[in-house]
């Protein structure tokens, strides 16, 4: 009776709600461990601050994974032109309207209820979603370098061009994220090539002109990033950072320091959101903390392409392959920030970090990626449908996109 009602309700691939479980049960103990002192100092000795506001965001995102897996997912197909423009409006308003925290204006404050969000996350999952559209729709004519860079990359310029000013390695990490959806579509290499040489260019004279034109703003932070990271020199700011979590995950070892014993957390100031990986391989090691996180990323990975190789057309296979590149890349990029490969970007461990924007729209994407397995795993089965699923969205893939 009970695992009838579990099948019911959470349809889909079952080995991705495993996951999000997973994630879910790293984030609430490693975001508490975290963030018990920082909660202790700020918030009136409330040592549990962090916990139960992560444990409403995650539950407000497990109810929008359920919600979201059984919508039609051709409705993204329709809306993905319309969600794009809403989000260029959104980033517009936050570089005018946003509100400035840590240097940087990156957050939209709504009105009477005081809620922010991070509009660039949003920018980021519409972006995907209309790419996946485009690529259905122009799938057959991606050797037209015109075509391609009227309906793909100005898009993708735009929006990351409206992120740039206050978030440089957000609107790099969405820009990389797109060239490479675009490669695994099919764009010629030539081309990307041509974009990533122009997109250099693009940000060295935009870089130039902020710093001439802006008083308040952020290329010397972005030189001093970068100047740090090759350098390794000093003890402060960015470069603290990463030496923190280094001395964290050295410490950490195979086995770890037991939940709880973090030493670093005291010292990291985005031990909760950031660095958070720093801390659960200090408290749980190599074995039960970096591996196994690690591993499940990949298995998503794993079972986002074998979903693509069940679609028989193009749009839900572009959708599924641009959202799980989306959420493993970054969750990727974050485990480098915290082992010292990269500079620091900012980026949140996917469906683990503490957050709120962020919590949301990954949650959102992983219902997005739900829906197409349900559907296609009904069309396997030969289960009934409702009428607006029976039909896949685009044309037949092109080529073997199931070999």
């Amino acid at each position: 009776m009970q695992q009838g009602w579990l099948t019911k309700t959470f349809k889909g691939d079952r080995a991705i709600w495993g996951l999000v479980a997973i994630f879910m049960v790293y984030s609430l103990l490693a975001v508490y461990s975290s963030s018990v002192n920082v909660a202790f100092r700020n918030h009136g000795g409330n040592t549990t601050y962090f916990l139960r506001s992560q444990l409403m965001m995650l539950t407000a995102g497990l109810i929008i994974i359920i919600i979201v897996h059984y919508l039609p997912y051709r409705i993204y197909s329709s809306l993905a032109g319309i969600a794009l423009i809403v989000s260029a409006g959104l980033l517009v308003l936050t570089f005018f309207f946003g509100v400035r925290i840590n240097d940087a204006t990156r957050w939209l404050e709504i009105p009477f209820i005081g809620f922010r969000i991070q509009t660039s996350d949003i920018a980021k999952v519409a972006l995907v979603i209309y790419l996946a559209r485009t690529l259905a729709k122009y799938q057959n004519q991606l050797k037209d370098f015109v075509l391609v860079t009227k309906f793909f990359m100005i898009p993708v310029f735009a929006i990351c061009a409206l992120i740039m000013p206050e978030n440089l390695s957000t609107a790099i990490m969405v820009f990389g994220i797109c060239i490479l959806i675009l490669f695994i579509g099919g764009v010629p290499f030539k081309y990307l090539l041509a974009y990533i040489g122009l997109s250099v260019v693009f940000i060295v004279l935009f870089a130039l002109l902020l710093w001439l034109i802006k008083e308040d703003n952020r290329v010397m932070t972005w030189i001093e990033r970068l100047i740090s990271f090759f350098t390794g020199k000093g003890d402060t700011g960015d470069n603290y950072q990463i030496n923190q979590a280094k001395i964290a995950i050295s410490t950490g070892g195979l086995f770890g320091k037991a939940p709880g014993h973090s030493i670093q957390r005291n010292m990291l100031p985005q031990s909760n959101s950031d660095f958070i990986f720093a801390i659960i391989i200090e408290e749980y090691g190599l074995l039960l903390g970096a591996i196994p996180l690690v591993l499940a990323y990949m298995i998503l990975l794993f079972r986002g392409i074998t979903i693509v190789r069940k679609c028989d057309t193009a749009f839900p296979a572009y959708l599924v392959l641009g959202l799980v590149v989306m959420i493993v890349s970054q969750a990727m990029l974050n485990m480098m920030v915290a082992t010292g490969i990269l500079p620091v970007t900012g980026q949140t461990l996917p469906l683990v970090s503490w957050g709120r924007t962020s919590v949301i729209i990954m949650c959102f994407s992983v219902g997005v990626i739900l829906s197409v397995s349900r559907v296609v795993n009904a069309r396997m089965k030969k289960e009934d449908l409702p009428e607006e699923e029976q039909k896949d969205e685009g044309e037949i893939i092109y080529g073997s996109a199931k070999a």
